[in-house]
């Protein structure tokens, strides 16, 4: 069993996550990455047009995940990752024997929707 307790955080920390739901309006193969993954173009609402790179090959297909609604983390830090930059992290259940699952609202919202 894991013990959370080492892993406490204030409120006030958590409200610092920036999370917001967006749209995928691309995504194509990211053959330059060193692992198997997509490059993404997510459409936010007001926060603008961020991209991202998601190892997700195994459970989704490019043409699936186009207009599909994701969450991601938008205050992190630009990050190289192999010929992009990254602008946004997507959140994902990540399990070794079924394979990364995306986070996604049940029913449709505005892009920009912050998560709280």
């Amino acid at each position: 069993m894991i013990n959370t307790s080492e892993y406490d955080l204030t409120w006030s920390e958590f409200q610092k996550v920036d999370m917001r739901v967006g749209t995928i309006l691309k995504a194509e193969l990211f053959k330059e990455a060193r692992n198997p993954a997509f490059k993404l173009e997510i459409d936010f609402g007001e926060v603008g047009i961020k991209r991202s790179s998601a190892q997700i090959t195994e459970l989704y297909s490019a043409d699936e995940l186009t207009g599909k609604q994701v969450i991601a983390v938008l205050n992190f830090p630009p990050k190289q990752i192999a010929t992009m930059m990254s602008e946004c992290l997507v959140i994902a259940a990540v399990d070794g024997e079924v394979g990364t699952s995306l986070l996604s609202p049940d029913h449709k919202v505005k892009n920009g929707t912050r998560i709280s």
